[in-house]
């Protein structure tokens, strides 16, 4: 067979100069202007081996590697699918709302695609231990909607979960596996990282569990519109679909961060991912392992951020704070003096940077706390005391409902507002303000801001209706009633069952 001269010479010219008396050891080359320039020392000198040179002067994160690892876990889930009757599977479109953003975000697989057939999906994402008795953070996207989940550790065991508590505001959510054991587990950091400093993240990127990947904090407190408490790490570190609910470390092994979003125009990393602060994943995550809930503060104000422009009408001297525009009647706010016009500066002696600085710190206390706001009325500052209310109590706003409010827990899983009293909801309907995770109206996709149209085909504005409405219903010997609901991706219609006597 006929050989290439050409590829053949640089290998025989190699074996001329390592046979020759004179013999070299080369140990490099380099290329000037079209010319190859060898790089030789005299036969029997040391070769250069790294023990030589500053072995750290680049990080190596074996160590912290070993030591986390154990305690990051993938988290399957079998989702609960809608049912379409006998039409085949349905399209992307077709699927209820929070599992199409699933399957947009990390968790989701390609196995959604058959799940309408026997109304199940497989998803999967991330978690961590966090006890060494088995509770794993992971994300509410990962779990919402799920009627099985299971942890896979890293030494390949598969252990059946529980949900104990989700958060869909902050996207976080713990589960408890249910075989006892002494799991290894992380803690979270104390002091955020600062701005450059070095990261890992480990996770289930496509299935591919115990992952790992390095990079540094590229930016702190952004705001992706994710939600109300918005307030991410930005990390360059690859993140993937699969890393959802999964650990961001620091180079002392604390977890700083738990992995929720990235930032894609293919879907594929590119540099931009998103992890909620350890500062707030620790007080939520601790509230839903007590009491499987997060009780928020409430104050009953709409705000708007001091632009530059405002700031200068009001006589303040810079833009900042939070501008009241109504204090709502009967609330905590309205209760401590304050009404529209007002600009609250800071809070418990700390700067208000914006109206959702304010919103996300007041969300973060309990109810009942008594918080002091520094505040400017009428160019002049005064200190007022706000005792918080309970969030989701106040959100339903009047008492007229109250029984409405019982009826459409028990048979939609929902708490619910009139839409005109619900800031940006318009005038039309009925707002869903909660839901019940185990309820019909989470299992058929519904969620929080979605809006009740029609009961039955009769239109409806208050919660009164809706409860007039299944009355109607259950009075005529229906099993169940159709209701119109506009939610983010249009109206649809959505029969509800009257639960069995």
């Amino acid at each position: 067979m006929s050989t290439n001269p050409a590829l053949s010479r640089p290998a025989n010219r190699r074996r001329r100069l390592l046979g020759s008396a004179a013999a070299l050891a080369l140990v490099g080359s380099l290329a000037v202007g079209g010319t190859m320039v060898l790089h030789s020392h005299p036969a029997g000198a040391a070769a250069v081996v790294t023990s030589d040179l500053r072995a750290d002067a680049l990080p190596s994160f074996a160590t912290v590697v070993n030591r986390v690892k154990p305690a990051v876990v993938s988290v399957k889930v079998e989702l609960r699918l809608e049912q379409t009757g006998d039409s085949g599977p349905p399209g992307m479109d077709a699927l209820p709302p929070q599992i199409q953003e699933f399957l947009r975000r990390f968790g989701g697989g390609q196995q959604g695609r058959e799940a309408p057939r026997t109304g199940k999906a497989m998803a999967q994402g991330s978690g961590f231990f966090i006890s060494a008795d088995g509770y794993v953070v992971t994300n509410n996207h990962v779990v919402e909607h799920a009627s099985k989940v299971s942890v896979t550790t890293d030494a390949g065991a598969t252990l059946p979960a529980r949900v104990v508590g989700t958060d869909p505001k902050t996207d976080l959510a713990v589960l408890k596996v249910e075989k006892s054991g002494d799991y290894p587990f992380v803690a979270f950091a104390k002091e955020a990282p600062k701005l450059g400093d070095w990261v890992v993240a480990i996770g289930n990127p496509y299935g591919l569990g115990g992952t790992v990947t390095a990079g540094i904090v590229s930016a702190n407190g952004r705001d992706i519109g994710a939600g109300p408490y918005d307030n991410f790490l930005q990390i360059d570190a690859p993140i993937n679909k699969g890393n959802s609910g999964g650990p961001t470390f620091n180079l002392k092994g604390e977890v700083v961060g738990v992995n929720t979003a990235i930032f894609s125009p293919s879907g594929g990393n590119i540099g931009l991912a998103f992890a909620i602060p350890a500062s707030t994943a620790e007080s939520v995550v601790a509230a839903l392992e007590h009491d499987g809930s997060v009780a928020r503060g409430f104050m009953g104000v709409q705000i708007q951020p001091v632009s530059a422009d405002i700031a200068e009408g009001l006589g303040l001297p810079k833009a900042g704070g939070a501008l009241i525009a109504q204090a709502e009647d009967g609330t905590p706010a309205a209760k401590a003096g304050l009404k529209s016009g007002d600009v609250i500066l800071s809070l418990n002696g700390r700067e208000v940077t914006d109206s959702r600085d304010l919103s996300r710190r007041v969300g973060m206390m309990k109810p009942g706390e008594t918080v002091s706001l520094r505040v400017m009325r009428d160019g002049h500052e005064r200190t007022v005391e706000v005792k918080l209310g309970a969030q989701a109590r106040q959100q339903v706003a009047a008492a007229e409902h109250n029984q409405a409010e019982d009826t459409a827990g028990s048979v939609l899983g929902v708490q619910i507002a009139p839409a005109s009293q619900v800031r940006g909801a318009g005038d039309e309907g009925v707002v869903i303000v909660g839901v019940d995770p185990d309820g019909q109206a989470a299992a058929k996709g519904l969620s929080d801001g979605d809006v009740i149209l029609e009961v039955s085909g009769r239109a409806v504005s208050k919660p009164a209706d809706i409860r007039a409405g299944l009355d109607e219903a259950k009075h005529d010997g229906r099993k169940v009633v159709l209701m119109k609901v506009k939610t983010a991706q249009g109206p649809r219609f959505v029969a509800f069952a009257f639960p069995k006597a």
